[in-house]
């Protein structure tokens, strides 16, 4: 089972206006074929499929924790598609000034209309993600190298997102993913060679360009978030990852750790109303109601 907090992976900055069309580029890195969505659906059911966790359950261990991981990838792209939507439309009460204009040329128009300008299930170009994008073959080789595959196809999707825009928000979440999706990469890696002799770490990074290049991935390096894996549990059910998390980092030559339970945390944005959308269209006067319902026979 899983346990939820009420926090974000880090803390993102809170722009005063977003970037409609950036929103829409950062929803590759959501709902697209390598973005969080398939990453944590491939995971997730690999590790409700996987065959003799006896055995094999340091492989298991890896692939469940990374498992609990994404979820809160899913949840930073999502905040950060949000984020960009900020500030982008406005409300006068009036519906005849067209105060959603700012959707008919933008080129995710689905935002405006289907989600009250929030995240959407789909990729860049508004396609839906696709349960067809989950591969789970129960052979764990041949799913431990899918993963690796997947992981170099989310780094390159998000270094190219990163040379699309300079906002600012979607700088931060893409530098810290850089940082962990490259911890992933390389766990897969080892976790391959272990299972089959063969050193894969040699091929990274793919592509051939050091995340260090990247301003808002520098400092994550500098943390050394890029050496550590979370078990996401406090009780030790997956502490058997040390015994494929270990060693250095072929790149920067730091010791990796795995450290139990899961990073301090940041808040989640709280989103504003937008009444030009009817969102959350609920008034002074039902908040008051609501509140009144709320306190009744407690």
């Amino acid at each position: 089972m899983f346990k939820r907090e009420n926090k974000m992976l880090i803390a993102l900055p809170v722009p005063e206006h977003g970037d409609p069309n950036a929103a829409a580029a950062v929803q590759e890195l959501l709902g697209g074929k390598f973005g969080e969505m398939s990453t944590l659906n491939n995971y997730m059911y690999q590790s409700f499929n996987f065959r003799r966790k006896d055995k094999l359950k340091p492989f298991y261990d890896l692939v469940a924790s990374i498992t609990a991981e994404e979820f809160g990838h899913v949840e930073l792209v999502s905040n950060t598609i949000n984020l960009l939507s900020k500030g982008n439309t406005f409300y006068t009460g009036d519906p005849d000034v067209t105060p959603l204009r700012e959707g008919k040329d933008s080129r995710n128009t689905l935002h405006f209309i289907a989600t009250a300008q929030t995240a959407l299930a789909a990729d860049s170009m508004g396609r839906p993600w696709n349960g067809d994008y989950v591969f789970s073959s129960g052979n764990l080789v041949l799913d431990l190298l899918h993963n690796f595959f997947l992981e170099v196809g989310a780094r390159t999707h998000k270094m190219r997102v990163y040379e699309m825009t300079e906002h600012e928000t979607a700088r931060e979440m893409i530098g810290y993913l850089l940082v962990r999706g490259g911890t992933h990469v390389l766990a897969y890696a080892k976790a391959l060679e272990i299972a089959t002799g063969v050193d894969v770490k040699k091929m990274v990074p793919i592509p051939d360009l050091s995340n260090r290049k990247f301003d808002h991935a520098r400092k994550f390096e500098d943390q050394g978030l890029g050496n550590i894996l979370y078990t996401w549990n406090d009780v030790g059910d997956y502490a058997d990852i040390r015994q494929i998390w270990k060693g250095t980092n072929p790149e920067s030559g730091d010791r990796l750790t795995v450290k139990e339970g899961a990073p301090k945390g940041a808040p989640i944005p709280n989103l504003e109303e937008l009444p030009e959308e009817f969102a959350p269209g609920i008034d002074r006067d039902d908040y008051e109601k609501i509140a009144k319902r709320l306190m009744e026979n407690l």
